[in-house]
């Protein structure tokens, strides 16, 4: 988190894009230092606000010297506000946050796996990984066609993109992980990179984990404070030494190793857990 800054940071552009908002944010001092699975904790709700609490966006892109990008969803009152703001205005912002994408050492076959406008990151993460001459495969779901985001764009980026839907008004019918275990097989893919809902990270985790192949998940976890401090974003995480600690998302992550992370006991404090409190201890 050190290169991370606080600043005052003025609406470039805002619009709709299908089901979701871009928005697009100058902050020349933040987007060097911008990489693949950075996010930022943005202010909501203005000066008067009783919402305390940041936002926090998957970075979209940065143009290096100039302005980073998000993409959001109306969620609730914070994103309801965000969506009305128009150019001009100024937020308040912090970034670049969190723990992003490790990229592998050498150019190997990869999968990029997003839901909804988890596909946020994942325009950056692939150009990343082409620039290293990695094959790049994007598996790219939703529930309905307009729910997915950046299809077109990732066509770009990418070898290749696979689209499936719940209920097949784009693409495939069927979800993301209905059809991973064969790009992974026809790819050869040695690394698996995930962003969306949670139950789509554990079963893109797992089946990674089932076909041995190094997998990365962005969780989704609320991230109030986004620097460390408040501990609402905590999820059991395995260790390199093989224990358990309750570790914060925007902090340790919100990048992580899919074998490494407790899917069955997200939302608990496993009792294994290093400092879970001990049952009739005082």
């Amino acid at each position: 988190m050190s290169s991370s800054q606080q600043i005052t940071s003025t609406i470039t552009s805002i619009s709709r894009v299908g089901a979701y908002w871009h928005m697009v944010l100058r902050a020349p001092s933040i987007a060097d230092a911008v990489v693949p699975g950075h996010f930022v904790a943005v202010a909501v709700g203005g000066d008067n606000s009783s919402m305390l609490l940041r936002r926090a966006f998957s970075i979209h892109n940065a143009t290096p010297g100039e302005s980073i990008e998000v993409i959001f969803a109306e969620h609730g009152a914070g994103t309801e506000w965000l969506a009305k703001q128009q150019a001009g205005a100024e937020l308040d912002i912090i970034a670049p946050l969190g723990t992003p994408f490790i990229l592998p050492r050498a150019a190997v076959p990869c999968v990029l796996v997003a839901g909804g406008y988890g596909s946020a990151p994942m325009g950056m993460l692939a150009r990343a990984l082409k620039k290293m001459g990695c094959h790049v495969e994007v598996i790219l779901g939703a529930a309905t066609g307009e729910r997915l985001y950046g299809v077109l764009d990732l066509k770009r980026d990418a070898d290749n993109v696979t689209v499936t839907t719940d209920d097949g008004s784009s693409g495939i019918r069927g979800r993301v992980t209905d059809v991973l275990p064969e790009i992974i097989g026809q790819s050869g893919a040695q690394a698996v990179y995930a962003c969306g809902p949670m139950p789509m990270l554990r079963a893109v985790a797992n089946l990674s984990t089932e076909h041995s192949v190094f997998s990365q998940c962005a969780v989704e976890e609320a991230m109030a404070c986004g620097i460390g401090v408040c501990m609402t974003c905590v999820l059991p995480v395995i260790g390199e030494d093989g224990h358990t600690r309750m570790v914060r998302s925007c902090v340790e992550g919100p990048v992580f190793r899919g074998d490494r992370v407790r899917w069955d006991d997200v939302h608990t404090v496993p009792s294994d857990a290093v400092g879970a409190p001990i049952p009739g201890g005082h």
